[in-house]
């Protein structure tokens, strides 16, 4: 099947490769602001007429917002606005243009209601402090030297910390690189090759297999055919001493300040950059550990069944905060999409309502309340006792009977909301009776974009 990967590797330039890698990323910026201030120039000029009484079609011509029609705004002007721009490659000035144009476009989306989730705010300027620093390159040459080397346009062959084999060997089978982007990330350059290549369709060990997995942050993952659970590694807090201490050296120390303009002493420069390989560390373990997970399940199961939690609404208590963040639920969600995917499986995710915790995983009664300091269901009808999680896993895992016979609908969004109300009222059933078991989205076989979950009509 013609799948979409991506390849980062850690790059290992030289001292003026870096100072040309930070050029390129800082063009981007340019880029950026000078287009965002051509666009909110020309609003503003617009309103001013407006508020003059000018009628519509005699107002100042409203600049374009698509990538192209800045980008031929930018070469116009460009020998103007920025007489260095020979030194960097033209992709990072359009690099600049086209995330200017997807902010725009998502924040015009956002506001006439055709984008859903969270309100997108209108782009603002950015900062060479807070800004991150990458650029993407398209075209040009983007190839790889040898196996310890890379090439990019204007920037020439990189050396990278570790082999690129594994991609050399793809591009040799007839894979295609579409583009490189070069980040400042964990405290080093990496270039990450996103590339259409052919994947053997894979075959999970167990393809009639079902297993509900329960996600928590007392226990990592819970699941239900009898499997061992997966504790929390809890990698922040295991390394919350020693960011402390090191928070505290680096406190001591003379930093920058913008209002004075002090620049950081050389003893900051040292302790920050001990502070920050410790919080990369603490990123490096989690997301190793969830890819062990998720690969592991995916070439197992044939079917996974998990849940549609609401990080989001999750990371607002603040109790509960920062353990859900160190987790990474929605990482694993991710991972076993496409994962499953590749291994011929299918993911299922159930309805965000559904009461996989409040049910009898025997009889299917449903508890009204059960508090999350209750760790053990017991189930007042048929005498079920047992953990909260497992009971939760295993109706997870029965939502597949209740789909495959049909006894439980399938929805066309995530909160079940095309369902129709029952004859008794909206109120009050879910907590007081058993409901049908409802599948909300459903993934099948091959993904053509890895990590999308795409919905079954």
């Amino acid at each position: 099947m013609r799948a979409v990967q991506a390849y980062r590797f850690a790059l290992d330039p030289t001292a003026r490769q870096a100072a040309a890698l930070a050029s390129h990323c800082g063009a981007v910026r340019v880029a950026f602001n000078w287009g965002l201030a051509q666009v909110r120039a020309n609003l503003a000029q617009r309103e001013a007429e407006r508020s003059y009484g000018i009628p519509d079609d005699r107002l100042t011509p409203a600049l374009s917002w698509s990538m192209y029609g800045l980008r031929k705004r930018w070469n116009q002007v460009k020998d103007e606005v920025a007489p260095w721009w020979a030194g960097n490659s033209k992709e990072s000035y359009a690099c600049g243009l086209a995330r200017l144009a997807d902010a725009l476009a998502n924040w015009r989306d956002s506001k006439s209601g055709k984008r859903q989730g969270p309100k997108v705010g209108f782009p603002r300027f950015k900062t060479k402090r807070r800004a991150a620093r990458s650029v993407r390159f398209t075209t040009g040459t983007i190839r790889l030297d040898g196996h310890t080397h890379v090439v990019l346009p204007v920037l020439g062959r990189i050396k990278t910390h570790e082999p690129v084999g594994e991609l050399a060997r793809l591009l040799t089978e007839g894979a295609r690189i579409a583009s490189a982007t070069v980040r400042w990330q964990e405290g080093r350059w990496h270039v990450s090759f996103i590339v259409h290549a052919e994947r053997a369709q894979g075959s999970p060990a167990r393809p009639d297999a079902v297993i509900g997995v329960d996600l928590g942050i007392k226990t990592l993952a819970v699941f239900s055919d009898g499997r061992p659970p997966v504790a929390n590694p809890r990698h922040l807090n295991a390394a919350a001493r020693k960011l402390r201490r090191l928070s505290r050296a680096a406190s001591r120390k003379h930093g920058p300040d913008r209002r004075t303009r002090q620049q950081p002493s050389k003893r900051w420069l040292r302790a920050n950059a001990a502070r920050n390989r410790a919080e990369h560390r603490v990123a490096a373990l989690r997301r190793d550990g969830i890819h062990q997970l998720t690969t592991s399940l995916a070439r197992t199961y044939g079917t996974i069944v998990v849940e549609d939690l609401n990080v989001a609404g999750m990371i607002r208590n603040r109790r509960l905060a920062q353990a859900v963040s160190d987790a990474g639920f929605g990482e694993i969600r991710r991972q076993l999409a496409y994962k499953t995917g590749w291994n011929g499986g299918r993911l299922l995710v159930a309805d965000r309502w559904f009461p996989s915790s409040k049910t009898c995983s025997s009889c299917q009664a449903v508890k009204t309340k059960l508090p999350l300091r209750i760790r053990t269901y017991v189930c007042e009808g048929c005498g079920l006792s047992m953990d909260r999680d497992e009971n939760a896993a295993r109706n997870l895992a029965s939502l597949v009977k209740h789909t495959v016979a049909g006894s439980g609908p399938e929805t066309r969004n995530g909160r079940g909301a095309d369902r129709k109300t029952p004859p008794g009222g909206a109120g009050g059933r879910e907590t007081s009776t058993p409901h049908r078991a409802s599948v909300a989205w459903i993934r099948r076989g091959p993904s053509p974009t890895p990590g999308r979950i795409t919905e079954n009509p």
